[in-house]
C-alpha cells in the first residue's frame, strides 16, 4: 500500500490572495496615538509588532504596546486568513484580556480594513499602504453604524 505522504509535494503554494497579505510580513514598529482615552492628550504609547507566515496558508501578526508604569504591555494577536470559496479574508484577534473577536477583512495592497458587527460593539479598523508604513484607525460604534468615534490612530514604520 502506497504511503498518503508520499503523493503529497512537499513545497505547497501559496493562495494568490493571501500572498498580497504577505506585503505585511516583517518587523515594524508602531505608534498609538490620538487616543480619546489616553491622559495627557496627546500622548502616544510606543510598540512593536511583527507579521509571519504560518505554514502557507495564514499570516500571525503579533503587536505589544508598552505599558504604563508598573502595569504590564498589552499584546494583540490576528491570524489573518481566507475562504476562497466565499472570496473573502478573515482576521482572528486575541488579546491580553482574553478577548476573542472574528473580523472581515479586506486587503488590496493599498488600503487594510477589518471589519465587525457584533450585537456588543461594532468596529472597524481603516489603513493606507504605503512603501514601508502603514497609517491605520480604529473605530468604534455603539448604535450599529449610524454613528462612529475614533478610538486612536495607529502607524506601522518598517524597523
Amino acid at each position: 500500500m502506497a504511503n498518503v505522504a508520499d503523493d503529497i509535494e512537499e513545497e505547497t503554494m501559496r493562495n494568490e490572495a493571501m500572498e498580497r497579505v504577505g506585503a505585511l510580513v516583517g518587523s515594524w514598529r508602531t505608534t498609538l496615538r490620538n487616543a480619546w482615552f489616553l491622559e495627557p492628550a496627546g500622548q502616544e504609547v510606543p510598540g512593536e509588532a511583527t507579521a509571519e507566515w504560518l505554514g502557507d496558508a495564514f499570516v500571525v501578526l503579533r503587536w505589544t504596546m508598552a505599558g504604563e508604569p508598573g502595569k504590564a504591555a498589552s499584546e494583540t494577536v490576528l491570524v489573518l486568513g481566507r475562504s476562497d470559496a466565499q472570496d473573502v479574508y478573515t482576521a482572528l484577534y486575541h488579546d491580553e484580556r482574553g478577548v476573542c473577536r472574528v473580523f472581515a477583512m479586506t486587503f488590496d495592497g493599498s488600503r487594510w480594513t477589518l471589519n465587525r458587527e457584533d450585537p456588543d460593539l461594532f468596529q472597524r479598523f481603516i489603513a493606507d499602504i504605503g512603501p514601508g508604513r502603514i497609517d491605520g484607525r480604529w473605530e468604534a460604534s455603539q448604535d450599529h453604524g449610524a454613528t462612529w468615534r475614533k478610538d486612536f490612530d495607529l502607524i506601522f514604520e518598517r524597523a
